[in-house]
């Protein structure tokens, strides 16, 4: 199964420092633990006003520094190609909260299709590159909510902007990662970043 990280980059994953391209072409079921410097949402519960309109495992409610975390990739088969089903678990002190989402293969060259959430009611397209240090880079640039049958593009200043950035730490030897979920309006709504050590497991 071929990566949708490696698909998307084409030619530029010849740029990605070999500790991230190892990481990005990984197969099977990888896992990650570690510690996020800082994790959560600014706005705490009142992220739960959310949660009836995007559903279950998106909005996070709590926010801390040095917090416990495990991300779980699965490479599953698609209707389009491969896909990373992710399912990131926060250990914070007021208790577990969880985030999932799937990337898949975009229809445009150097994009991934992001379906947020178990519902997947909310729907990013991401553009890959790479960094100057060789990192992966993902930002999106097209924010769309679901409604029934229908597939509606948000306007930019209503829209949900995501960045995130994988990386390699030389002095710890861990990979990094380090996020950003954000609105003209509101400003930082959800961020997190760190460093984990990896493993590929036969299945979860």
């Amino acid at each position: 199964m071929t990566s949708v990280f490696l698909t998307a980059l084409g030619d530029a994953a010849g740029r990605l420092r070999p500790e991230v391209a190892r990481y990005a072409a990984a197969e099977g079921d990888v896992i990650g633990e570690g510690i996020f410097e800082v994790a959560g949402s600014r706005f705490g519960r009142l992220g739960l006003l959310l949660r009836p309109f995007v559903g279950p495992r998106l909005v996070l409610t709590s926010s801390g520094r040095g917090v416990p975390f495990r991300v779980e990739n699965r490479r599953r088969e698609g209707p389009v190609g491969g896909e990373v089903h992710a399912t990131r678990i926060f250990d914070f002190v007021g208790g577990r909260q969880v985030f999932a989402d799937v990337l898949r293969p975009g229809s445009a060259p150097g994009t991934l299709v992001n379906l947020l959430g178990d519902a997947h009611r909310v729907e990013l397209r991401l553009r890959c590159t790479v960094t100057g240090e060789g990192h992966l880079r993902l930002a999106s640039d097209g924010c769309w909510v679901r409604m029934g049958r229908l597939r509606v593009r948000l306007p930019g200043v209503l829209a949900v902007h995501v960045e995130v950035e994988d990386g390699y730490d030389d002095t710890t030897g861990r990979q990094t990662v380090r996020a950003r979920a954000g609105n003209p309006l509101l400003g930082t709504v959800t961020e997190y970043r760190g460093s984990f050590e990896w493993r590929v497991e036969p299945g979860i």
